[in-house]
């Protein structure tokens, strides 16, 4: 019989913010399932923000391969993805979130209301619940509870604390009234209504610890200012954004306002005790999702379907908290694109893997899992060697990312006097370098044995030069086998019936 299938994603979670990695972040529900599941410990996005980052969960593909290159920019519709193969595979996917996929604009006329966002679903998925970023549906719940919802802005932020600029106190909604729990309910819910002879496919995708950083009770105060491995920064802002045009660039960009209800100036002009105060939140944050996440096990464990499921944890991205006196994603760092992974699949399962891994990946695991091949051929491979405890074949030796920021920077690309195509970062992360290169910025190098927080670019430095050469013609290499294999391995007459 086909399992079950629980997709679980988290948004904007960091790799290392785990118990099960050691982390002093509180997560029992996730710390149990990594003793019965494959933690992979690094595990990498492909890319970011939101929309190209699910993109490349959905498709398995590389975003040189994919295209989607900021919120907004659409996927194509040649492309197969994760709930497409689910249908073929017997599957009624179901969706509990969002996907953030705007759709591929050639096959709408202008006036569809779809092209007016980049928030809508992934073509092959039912939707249960759509909660994206405007959060209707829960704001509405709030309403009938009590709640005024005359300002759904509101609802996020926090009253002052005197003397802090960040604020700790909780917003207006309790923990069981949180976004996340209102997920996890209908989720609930719908799961009960299943026919127990169906195997089914759900996706929930839970906006936190996305920002806005402001959680409930008991989490708001969970976790002391000082609690925390050290940031990984220059003592001053100054310092870091010498390290490389982009970091300064990034660094005028980031507002608060993005990250904190009612938050004015920049995020790098903020004390590190305000950095120290908004991890305390995000921590709050990834052990509200836990809690609901144990809920979910709970009564999967309850209803006799905990050996029937096989459960995936990740997220899109990752989130730069503090380090390199920076917040959210969207750099060359690798806080901003190392992810955690978990699957859990009844009777398999091989602990702790140290291989680099990729988002990528998720596609054609899932797609093997349940028994169907993806109609294009992914750039990603599947993990269920690992789940025995195989090393597979010519595994990858480093992490792959890109980061496109034609639309970020505004007149800062323009100040560059970069074309559109220039403005893309592209790295590659092994065991001893991190190397990124950009077709319009200089390149950046960090020896991670010497300088594990990314502090010194030594791109160049003459001493280096070897290094440097190396990590490029490797990252050159990785591009070319990455190229666009469909049809390129079979010829026409691999599909001749005649």
């Amino acid at each position: 019989m086909r399992p079950n299938i629980l997709f679980i994603t988290a948004d904007q979670w960091r790799g290392d913010t785990l118990g099960a990695l050691g982390h002093v972040v509180r997560t029992p529900a996730l710390d149990r399932l990594a003793e019965e599941a494959t933690l992979f410990a690094r595990h990498y996005a492909t890319c970011a923000p939101c929309s190209p980052a699910r993109a490349s969960l959905y498709t398995g593909l590389y975003q040189m391969n994919h295209r989607v290159v900021w919120n907004g920019a659409g996927l194509d519709a040649r492309f197969d993805n994760l709930a497409l193969a689910a249908r073929r595979a017997g599957y009624l996917p179901t969706l509990f979130g969002y996907t953030d996929t705007a759709p591929d604009p050639r096959h709408l006329a202008p006036a569809d209301p779809a092209l007016a966002t980049f928030e809508g679903v992934l073509p092959g998925f039912r939707v249960r619940l759509n909660l994206d970023d405007a959060e209707r549906p829960w704001v509405s719940w709030l309403g009938a509870r009590g709640h005024d919802i005359s300002d759904p802005g509101a609802m996020h932020r926090v009253p002052p604390e005197e003397g802090a600029r960040i604020s700790r106190r909780p917003p207006v909604y309790s923990s069981e009234e949180t976004q996340t729990a209102f997920l996890a309910d209908a989720f609930l819910q719908w799961r009960a209504e299943q026919p127990i002879d169906r195997p089914w496919f759900a996706h929930l995708s839970f906006l936190r610890p996305h920002p806005p950083f402001a959680v409930p009770e008991p989490y708001a105060s969970m976790y002391g200012e000082e609690e925390g491995p050290e940031f990984a920064r220059h003592a001053d802002p100054d310092a870091e954004a010498a390290q490389h045009p982009f970091v300064a660039a990034i660094q005028g960009y980031q507002q608060l306002s993005d990250f904190v209800g009612g938050g004015a100036g920049r995020a790098r002009d903020l004390t590190p005790r305000d950095f120290a105060r908004l991890r305390a939140l995000y921590h709050g944050l990834v052990s509200e999702v836990d809690a609901q996440l144990g809920r979910i096990f709970e009564a999967l464990r309850a209803a006799g379907q905990w050996e029937e499921t096989v459960i995936v944890f990740t997220s899109d991205h990752g989130e730069m908290m503090g380090d390199h006196w920076m917040l959210g994603k969207g750099d060359f760092f690798p806080q901003s694109y190392h992810i955690p992974l978990m699957i859990r699949v009844p009777g398999r399962g091989a602990g702790r893997i140290e291989a680099f891994t990729s988002a990528a990946d998720i596609f054609p695991t899932l797609a093997e899992l349940m028994g169907v091949a993806p109609s294009h051929a992914p750039d990603g491979a599947s993990l269920t060697p690992f789940l025995d405890g195989q090393a597979p074949r010519r595994w990858r030796a480093a992490a792959l990312w890109e980061f496109d920021f034609r639309l970020l920077l505004g007149e800062d690309a323009a100040r560059f006097g970069l074309a559109p195509e220039d403005c893309v970062l592209q790295c590659r992360m092994d065991g001893r370098h991190l190397y990124m290169a950009s077709p319009g910025l200089p390149p950046a190098l960090y020896d991670l044995d010497e300088d594990p927080d990314c502090l010194v670019n030594r791109a160049a430095d003459p001493a280096c030069a070897p290094a440097r050469l190396s990590q490029a013609e490797a990252l050159l290499a990785d591009r070319a086998r990455l190229m666009d294999r469909t049809l390129a391995n079979r010829a026409v007459w691999d599909f001749y019936a005649g």
